[in-house]
């Protein structure tokens, strides 16, 4: 079973992606949904979060933001959060991982937004890296409810710059001309490890 690596900073296109894959009855696992999920009512992070992070959890379910302020700018937080979050994605990754196996598939792809930042990507057989201008990426993150210049210029700080991203990449899949261009290279790409 091929693994496909999956990633690229924030805007540039990796909801696209995955929608393309997706579509090519290819199953994603999505790194971010696998946080949600943790962290939700009943999620398997939430008593551990609750414990690190007092004021963490709300009704049950941990405030995304009020986690966002207890680690912005604090480098030691961030790193006690991540190794409550890290470790329980990878167990959610490797039980998709053996379903994907026992149902005889022959690709998969891991949306991992970090994965350069957190692993290397060395798990994989190969890693494609999502990649749009710094004026379509800020636009687009810009857009989106509760967004500022501001945080978004933090989130980028803490990603690997996309020039590095592209470098490490066995395959660049530009999205900054359109959905339909990125949905092509991607359809290619799939037509290609398929054959």
């Amino acid at each position: 079973m091929k693994r496909i690596g999956l990633t690229g900073g924030i805007g540039m296109g990796k909801s696209t992606a995955t929608r393309s894959f997706r579509r090519a009855r290819i199953r994603v696992f999505d790194a971010d949904a696998a946080v949600h999920e943790l962290q939700a009512r009943g999620g398997r992070a939430v008593a551990p979060i609750a414990a690190a992070f007092p004021g963490g959890v709300v009704n049950g379910a941990v405030s995304r933001e009020a986690l966002r302020q207890a680690v912005l700018g604090k480098p030691e937080a961030l790193r006690a959060l991540e190794r409550i979050i890290h470790p329980l994605v990878r167990d959610m990754q490797r039980r998709f991982v053996a379903r994907a196996h026992r149902d005889r598939q022959r690709m998969v792809v891991f949306d991992i937004p970090l994965l350069f930042e957190t692993r290397g990507g060395r798990e994989f057989d190969l890693v494609i890296v999502v990649s749009a201008p710094a004026a379509v990426q800020r636009a687009r993150v810009l857009r989106r409810p509760g967004m500022t210049p501001e945080r978004f210029a933090a989130i980028v700080a803490r990603q690997m710059p996309d020039a590095e991203k592209r470098r490490r990449a066995d395959v660049v899949v530009r999205t900054g001309l359109s959905r339909h261009h990125a949905d092509r290279a991607i359809r290619l790409f799939i037509r290609e490890c398929r054959a």
